[in-house]
């Protein structure tokens, strides 16, 4: 932090227990009626906020998680015989475009499924605010290297210990009369409660995440697995610097001093040696991450220029190729790197719509085929990305290149036609 080593131990001693739900639906239910609550916060990834059809739940746990809230929520409304200060303050803190408004829909949708009583859907409107919110810390998670030091370092064994950056910025946008219940603001951090939020998160969803997303497949194909090491590749790190400064900041609608100064920090602390971030971690519902981080720029770069932008195709074209996979095993596709299996983790229907693409492959060698066919697919992309002139062909060009050259070489190819440098 400010060029230094931060290095700072805290134990966290407000959470008093975990449920399970699918284990103990009762118990969650029993927290449903505790009078004191107020929050519900929650981070499902942006494949968590979706609504997913589902029966009311009666004596087990549904899938989704807004299903989940939605039942906990009218149970509480029951229980307080649907008083108004028992509502909860929604903090939704999924990577989502207007997360508390998709999350509020979710719940409406269910409610009006399910039959569930005007006054419950009156109360959830009226009783229970949702905020949209942005968070931008990267926190690595179990630090698997490190617990045997940092036990040793501690005094005693914590399996849920965390790794985390010390940068931290939350923006919440919202009734500001809400930041009295939770002033995070006057503890000296960086939170800030506002009436609009959209040019903090398309700052940060466009540079920090959209960075991340474009480059740790095709990092970890060429034989990278962290970001730190990524970043201190000559090959990786240069197409990192290609996407960012060449591909996303010129078309992006941020103050030009702003979204520089911003591009700059996120590659120091993409560098910082002490963050252990895998690849592979970070690689987790990849397809959906792509959809909201990386198209808008890829978009804005096309309406631009009229041209498909090499960098963040070729992160597209290694997508492909990293989800080429040879069956799925508990819930993951099984991919291969130089002999060594690794798991794409995924929407069960976006891990089957590649298998199914790859096998046919198998079958027919035909690669403009296969791409076609993924790139059309509106249940991987919400869109069929055929539409765009020249995307199938630019994909297809990098991704040949990925299977004949590796991914390594297929990057130093597209970096010597580059003037970008790391």
């Amino acid at each position: 932090q400010n060029g230094e080593a931060v290095d700072t131990a805290r134990v966290v001693q407000s959470v008093s227990r975990c449920i399970d739900p699918y284990a103990d639906w009762q118990a969650l239910m029993a927290l449903a009626r505790q009078s004191e609550l107020r929050f519900a916060i929650s981070n499902t990834t942006e494949a968590g906020i979706a609504y997913v059809a589902e029966d009311q739940p009666q004596d087990s746990c549904p899938e989704s998680f807004p299903a989940k809230l939605c039942a906990f929520l009218y149970e509480r409304f029951r229980a307080f015989d649907g008083a108004a200060d028992k509502g909860l303050i929604l903090l939704p803190c999924e990577l989502i475009e207007r997360n508390g408004d998709k999350l509020k829909d979710c719940l409406r949708r269910h409610a009006e499924a399910w039959d569930l009583p005007q006054t419950f859907r009156d109360w959830l409107d009226a009783a229970c605010p949702h905020c949209n919110t942005l968070v931008d810390r990267i926190v690595p998670g179990y630090p698997a290297d490190e617990a045997d030091a940092l036990a040793a370092r501690l005094g005693y064994r914590d399996a849920l210990i965390a790794a985390a950056e010390p940068f931290l910025f939350m923006a919440i946008e919202g009734d500001t009369r809400l930041a009295a219940e939770l002033p995070l603001h006057e503890l000296g951090l960086d939170v800030v409660w506002t009436d609009d939020m959209t040019p903090y998160r398309t700052r940060k969803v466009r540079i920090l995440n959209g960075a991340h997303t474009v480059s740790v497949l095709a990092g970890f194909l060429a034989g990278c697995d962290t970001v730190g090491e990524m970043v201190g590749d000559p090959t990786c790190g240069a197409f990192l610097q290609q996407a960012l400064q060449a591909e996303i900041l010129p078309h992006l609608e941020v103050p030009e001093e702003d979204k520089r100064s911003f591009a700059a920090a996120v590659l120091e602390r993409f560098a910082n040696p002490h963050v252990c971030h895998r690849l592979l971690t970070i690689s987790l519902n990849s397809v959906s991450k792509y959809r909201v981080r990386v198209m808008p720029s890829l978009k804005a770069y096309h309406v631009a220029t009229h041209q498909i932008p090499p960098a963040l195709s070729f992160g597209l074209a290694a997508l492909l190729a990293f989800y080429r996979g040879t069956g799925i095993e508990d819930g993951a596709l099984l991919g291969d790197r130089g002999g060594t299996t690794y798991q794409i983790k995924d929407d069960p229907a976006v891990l089957a719509a590649f298998a199914t693409a790859w096998s046919g492959f198998a079958n027919d060698g035909n690669l403009h085929k296969l791409v076609y066919r993924l790139l059309a697919d509106r249940g991987v992309w919400n869109e069929d990305l055929t539409a765009w002139d020249g995307l199938v062909e630019t994909v297809c060009t990098h991704l040949s290149a990925i299977m004949a050259r590796g991914c390594r070489g297929a990057l130093d190819d597209l970096l010597a036609r580059s003037s970008v440098t790391a």
